[in-house]
């Protein structure tokens, strides 16, 4: 994946950063999506465009893996926006293992008919265009993403996301959170999407199904938002 040159991801200004990955993309998928821009950095979370973003996978090496599924849902802070959701079923080009079948569910007959994600890749950007993509735990989604990109196209992708099991940790995994957890002797708290919701009062969902799990993160910003940060807080103090 591109590295990015600042040692400061949170103040990184991805608008500029799209300009000028508009001005190198040779796909014309990517140039479009580039070519819509990114808010800017102090841009509050209030105004933010949201799209919460869940991949269900062949494993976890994106090297050697594929993305066999992709769910995604625009939201704001104030709305989820059910009716404009969208989920694709893709055939990988990786081996469906068993045991990620047991995991999602997702057969080798559900994919025997299903796309390339070449295939489907115009909508997806057009869904994802203009708005900051949300993810519980990036390096499924960026990576994998990049990687397919990279090997279909011959060049991958990078975009901004906040990462709600980021926030979690920034909670319940960093400083004197973990200082006391060990200390004391007790068990560090789960930051899993489920176990995360479950803090916040959320309903149980079905796991790893890519368009559900996508609705439980945009959920579950929400939550976050609305306990821990102002409307006013911009972009830059969440997002990677």
């Amino acid at each position: 994946m591109p590295r990015v040159n600042s040692t400061d991801q949170h103040s990184l200004n991805w608008s500029l950063r799209f300009n000028e990955q508009a001005e190198a993309a040779c796909d014309f998928r990517l140039r479009m999506f580039y070519e819509k821009g990114a808010v800017t950095p102090d841009t509050p979370l209030k105004d933010v465009p949201f799209v919460a973003l869940d991949f269900e996978t062949t494993g976890l090496n994106a090297k050697k893996d594929d993305i066999v599924s992709i769910g995604l849902v625009p939201f704001t802070l104030q709305r989820i926006y059910c009716k404009d959701a969208k989920q694709w079923i893709l055939n990988p080009q990786q081996h469906l293992a068993e045991e990620s079948v047991v995991i999602h569910g997702i057969t080798h007959a559900d994919i025997n008919n299903a796309p390339d994600l070449i295939r489907v890749l115009e909508p997806v950007l057009e869904a994802l265009a203009g708005r900051v993509v949300v993810v519980h735990y990036r390096y499924i989604e960026r990576e994998f993403f990049h990687t397919a990109l990279k090997q279909r196209l011959g060049e991958g992708i990078c975009f901004p996301v906040v990462d709600t099991m980021d926030l979690e940790a920034r909670l319940h995994r960093n400083g004197f959170a973990t200082f006391w957890q060990r200390l004391l002797g007790r068990k560090r708290v789960s930051i899993r999407l489920a176990d995360s919701r479950v803090r916040y009062n959320l309903p149980f969902y079905k796991q790893h199904e890519a368009l559900t799990d996508a609705i439980a993160t945009a959920e579950l910003l929400q939550a976050q938002i609305a306990n821990r940060y102002s409307p006013d807080t911009p972009i830059s103090e969440l997002w990677r």
